[in-house]
């Protein structure tokens, strides 16, 4: 919650480099590039190009982004506001390989990005689609309508997902139950399995081939210990499908 950080010192940024695993970023929340307010998008626009220079310095392949909202303006307006100040960015940033993962949103207020529509509008009207990627979060599409509690409807919504988006654009998910039922278009994240969510749609998830090998995160509520996402986790690999063991 804040527009910028400390400069990275360079041994960080060594010491950073040096890690196992693979690590993306989350934009700021004051971040709106959706703005209709010139000031706002412009401090946003440069608060964007400041994170991935950093993320070019530490070696991090996506920015995870929410669209933005579009204040009143109307969803048309607010997604060329939004591609217009995305293509001022890859412009000031040409030589970064770093992409912005569009986040799924659960449309609060008058958020951008609860719609497939809105996220795929952005990546065919960018002029570098190539520097965009997506990143779906369970509960926001949950709260936005999409229900993925079934076989049938979570076959529905990712074969809708694939007709408007297509998943080869699909980088990383936010796993997170919801605190709040369908279609509530409020933002609130639960524990896995204890929210209107419920198990088996993190089942139909995990078990997706479509999304083998990519990350995934935990957003749900923890404390200073985090022995939540311990038993998130613990939760998660349960649904995982069992390993053949080696001939």
């Amino acid at each position: 919650m804040q527009w910028s950080g400390p400069p990275l010192k360079p041994d960080a940024i060594v010491r950073f480099r040096q890690r196992t695993v693979l690590v993306f970023a989350h934009s700021g929340y004051l971040l709106n590039l959706a703005s209709p307010d010139a000031t706002n998008r412009q401090r946003s626009i440069a608060a964007l190009v400041d994170e991935i220079e950093r993320a070019t310095a530490l070696g991090v392949p996506f920015i995870v982004m929410h669209p933005g909202a579009h204040m009143g303006a109307g969803e048309e307006a607010g997604l060329r506001t939004l591609i217009a100040s995305l293509d001022a960015v890859f412009a000031a940033t040409g030589k970064s390989k770093v992409r912005i993962a569009l986040e799924t949103t659960a449309g609060q207020g008058t958020c951008l990005g609860h719609r497939f529509e809105h996220l795929a509008f952005a990546l065919k009207n960018c002029r570098r689609p190539k520097r965009l990627a997506v990143c779906v979060d369970t509960c926001h599409i949950f709260a936005a309508g999409y229900d993925i509690r079934t076989p049938r409807g979570y076959e529905a919504t990712m074969r809708e997902f694939d007709r408007v988006i297509g998943h080869q654009h699909v980088v990383a998910f936010h796993l997170n139950d919801s605190k709040k039922p369908l279609g509530s278009r409020v933002d609130r994240h639960e524990h896995i399995g204890q929210g209107h969510i419920g198990l088996p749609a993190f089942r139909f998830v995990l078990r997706d081939p479509r999304w083998a090998g990519l990350p995934m995160a935990l957003e749900t509520p923890k404390s200073a210990d985090l022995h939540e996402d311990v038993e998130n986790l613990r939760v998660l690999r349960s649904l995982l499908p069992p390993r053949v063991p080696p001939v």
